[in-house]
């Protein structure tokens, strides 16, 4: 174990010590391609904004407004025969959109049925194997400037329904 804990503590600073002393070598001007790279990137940042705050206005006002509540009365009921508790619904929904908020509505569920409740086991599993999925579409494809998501949006979803149904199956093994 205190392997693990020293290569973890050690690793990152020796990745950056190769990158340089290998730009180094190679008769690179590395600070001056880091400040490029900055700039590039900062570039992207401007790019995506008004996406990046239009998702977190909307999930705020979704949250705010207690729709996501009324949807999860209204799935919970289909959602608990299969075994997914209801009080999770507005959780799946969130997560697509935001993690941020996602995490403030798990906050919420410790708070509420505690983290080691059956419902805390699988918030705490499905944060984990999801992903923010139209949040990370439209960053990433906003910067590469792709408009045609073709199967991505609908793949993104199977293996985040397949995530949800590993943490019921993971939570149940508890």
């Amino acid at each position: 174990m205190k392997l693990l804990i020293f290569l973890s503590e050690v690793s990152i600073p020796l990745i950056l010590f190769y990158i340089v002393g290998f730009g180094v070598l190679m008769k690179c001007h590395v600070y001056e391609e880091f400040v490029k790279g900055a700039k590039d990137g900062l570039k992207t940042v401007v790019k995506i904004l008004p996406t990046l705050i239009g998702l977190m206005v909307a999930v705020g006002v979704l949250r705010a407004s207690g729709f996501l509540d009324m949807l999860g009365g209204v799935l919970g009921s289909l959602t608990a025969r299969m075994g997914f508790p209801a009080e999770l619904v507005p959780l799946t929904i969130v997560r697509m959109f935001s993690s941020s908020a996602a995490t403030g509505l798990v906050l919420d569920i410790f708070r509420e049925f505690g983290t080691d409740s059956h419902v805390g086991l699988i918030a705490s599993i499905m944060m984990s194997c999801t992903e923010t999925i139209f949040y990370t579409i439209s960053v990433y494809f906003i910067a590469a400037k792709v408009n045609k998501t073709r199967y991505t949006v609908w793949g993104a979803l199977l293996a985040s329904f397949a995530g949800i149904a590993a943490s019921v199956i993971l939570a149940g093994m508890m």
